[in-house]
């Protein structure tokens, strides 16, 4: 019994002596964590309770009640983000699931193509739609030319500008997930429905739809949390029509030099974001979704 114990004790001692070592090695990380992210956090809130005279004040929240406009601009945010994501998932999606069926060399080849604005500036791709789309634009010439439309529409400086830009942006971060789930799909459980006399309908709803959820989840997650936080494509896009909270903010740092302002509104917005995230925990099982469960 005596050399039991002394044997546990050991066990203890080395159980500790690891967790110290790995403590050692992660420090360096929490650390940088520490530095890039939990400090600026904390500094945007605290400088959100400074009110205009440096004291300590609600003043900015309860101008984001009082005013209204400070609603319309979240609902607007909200309204882009989940328009941005649905129309991801309906152009994404077949996409994907196109690719999925290939053969891997053209499948490569295609994924190429998506992943190919990446090595443009996001500016650059921005203005180009505005080149595009504005009235003067090719695509109102070509219109006009073939006879769609008699006169230029409005296609920016506007919500449909805005989306349209900001789905291109947006659309390789829904592929690529979903495309990652439908390439890890066993074929066998396709042919084992239809030898189960299931038609190709009914096993893509029924099998291979279930089964590409976690990539579909994990990239319109993705896309509309994005979307929350995005300023350049509907600044340019948008014409100053469709403003959302990323807008606000620099608004109020640049034209008020009121840094306690934007900061309320970075926490507002990254409260919703987190709790949007812990919505999304309780209903979904994140660990499956980002592969943390395999």
């Amino acid at each position: 019994m005596h050399a039991m114990r002394i044997n546990e004790a050991g066990l203890r001692q080395d159980e500790q002596l690891e967790r110290l070592k790995l403590f050692g090695l992660s420090s360096p990380a929490l650390l940088l964590t520490l530095v890039i992210l939990v400090l600026p956090v904390g500094w945007l809130f605290y400088v959100s309770f400074i009110g205009a005279n440096g004291e300590f004040s609600l003043e900015n929240y309860e101008r984001m009640i009082e005013r209204r406009s400070y609603a319309r601009i979240f609902v607007t945010t909200f309204q882009v983000s989940f328009l941005t994501t649905g129309l991801c998932i309906l152009i994404g999606y077949p996409l994907a699931y196109f690719l999925s069926q290939l053969p891997s060399r053209w499948a490569n080849l295609g994924l190429i193509t998506v992943v190919l604005p990446f090595w443009t500036s996001l500016l650059v791709r921005t203005y180009a739609w505005l080149v595009l789309l504005q009235q003067r634009g090719l695509v109102n010439d070509w219109g006009i030319s073939l006879g769609l439309w008699d006169e230029p529409i409005k296609m920016v400086h506007n919500m449909t500008g805005t989306l349209i830009g900001m789905v291109h942006i947006m659309l390789p971060f829904l592929i690529l997930p979903v495309y990652g789930a439908m390439r890890a799909i066993d074929r066998d459980y396709i042919k084992a429905a239809a030898n189960l006399g299931a038609s190709p309908r009914r096993a893509f709803w029924d099998v291979f739809f279930p089964l590409t959820m976690p990539g579909l989840i994990a990239g319109s997650l993705m896309v509309f949390i994005l979307c929350l936080g995005f300023f350049v494509t509907p600044a340019i896009l948008g014409g100053g029509t469709v403003i959302l909270v990323s807008m606000q903010i620099v608004t109020n740092i640049e034209l008020f030099v009121n840094w306690g302002a934007a900061s309320s509104l970075g926490v507002v917005l990254l409260v919703m974001t987190v709790a949007i995230l812990w919505v999304a925990a309780r209903f979904l099982n994140l660990e499956q979704i980002t592969g943390g469960g395999r």
